[in-house]
This record gives C-alpha cells, sequence and structure tokens, in this order.
C-alpha cells in the first residue's frame, strides 16, 4: 500500500482535529485562570508530547525517518483509521460538553464548573480516552517504528504523571461532590452501574 494513504490520512486528521480544539483553547486562554497546579513536570511533559507531535509531522512532510519504515498493509491501516475516526468523535464531544471548563494544562478557570453531563456522566476522563483511541490508531495507520507510537508513548506519560494532580485539584475545589462523582465513574471506562444508566 502506497504511504501516501497514511500521509493523507494524518494530514487530515491532524487539521479536523486542530479545528476542533481551537476555537475552544482561544476560549479558555480569555477566561481568567483561578487556579493553577502547572508545574515544572507538565511543562516538560507538555514540551514531549509537543516534540512527537512534530515527529509525525517530520514523517508526513520528510524522508528524515524513513530508515525506520516498513510496509503499509490495508488491514492495519483500516484498523487504525477507525480508530483515529472514534478517538476524534470522543475529543469532540469532549469539548463539547465541557465548554468553557476546557483548560489545556493543571488550571481551573473562574467560575469553573464540575462537568458531570453528557459523556462525562459516565467516565471522568474522556478527553484522555479520546488521546488514547486516536494515537492508537495513528501508530496503526502510519507505519514507522519511531514516528508511530512516538505520540502514545508520550500520552502515555502525560497521563501518568498528570491525572492524579488533577483529580486532586478537582477535589480539593469540589469535595465531597467530586468524591461522590470519583465513585461513581472509572477514570477511562464506565463502570458496570455507570453502564446501566446508559
Amino acid at each position: 500500500m502506497n504511504p501516501l494513504y497514511a500521509k493523507s490520512v494524518i494530514v487530515l486528521a491532524n487539521v479536523l482535529m486542530i479545528a476542533i480544539r481551537a476555537p475552544h483553547g482561544r476560549r479558555s486562554r480569555e477566561t481568567p485562570v483561578a487556579k493553577s497546579r502547572k508545574g515544572a513536570m507538565e511543562v516538560v511533559l507538555l514540551k514531549i508530547a509537543l516534540a512527537t507531535y512534530f515527529l509525525t509531522l517530520v514523517w508526513v512532510a520528510t524522508p528524515f525517518l524513513a530508515f525506520a519504515d516498513y510496509p503499509l498493509h490495508p488491514v492495519p491501516f483500516c484498523a487504525g483509521a477507525l480508530c483515529m475516526a472514534i478517538g476524534m468523535w470522543l475529543f469532540r464531544q469532549s469539548h463539547n460538553d465541557l465548554g468553557a471548563n476546557f483548560s489545556m494544562s493543571l488550571e481551573m478557570r473562574k467560575r469553573h464548573q464540575l462537568v458531570t453531563h453528557g459523556i462525562y456522566r459516565h467516565i471522568r476522563h474522556p478527553m484522555y480516552l479520546a488521546f488514547f483511541v486516536y494515537l492508537t490508531g495513528q501508530s496503526l495507520v502510519l507505519p514507522n517504528w519511531l514516528a508511530g507510537p512516538a505520540d502514545g508513548v508520550a500520552m502515555l506519560l502525560l497521563f501518568a504523571f498528570r491525572v492524579g494532580p488533577e483529580e486532586r485539584m478537582m477535589f480539593e475545589e469540589f469535595g465531597t461532590e467530586y468524591g461522590q462523582y470519583m465513585a461513581a465513574t472509572g477514570r477511562l471506562t464506565p463502570r458496570l452501574r455507570s453502564l446501566r444508566r446508559w
């Protein structure tokens, strides 16, 4: 299979992801920060994630990473494209449900509210789930041993080091309400009792 198919899917998916996030990011930047836990660790993790994102673009635009290429096959390509589409839907839904409460980092904006409707009714961190599904798909679509999994590894690191502090910050802000929400939902997958209400 021609790698141009993979490059086309990745470029299109990146354009769509940017189009989904851009208005939410703009609105977030316009809302004053009420509380921030953005420390050195998060800055480093975000820079790693940005570097791996650009590694994908380097593969698309240049032959620099060709030494790690492997043949592109239809089955993983189609499965990966499907995962990317599902991940993109989750990404869009997460942003829409969060509304003005979206923040790219460990920050809470003024008038921040606890979101427990929509997809957040069943999953506490659907945006991380969206990235995991999307990046699993990207690793199948992108036939390169280095650029293919790089974004996914960066996201795993970001999740591992950030989700705990993020939940502590939410608990400090919303107290018992957030504790009850944690008990009723899973981090990345719905809990059984949550599925019964679906």
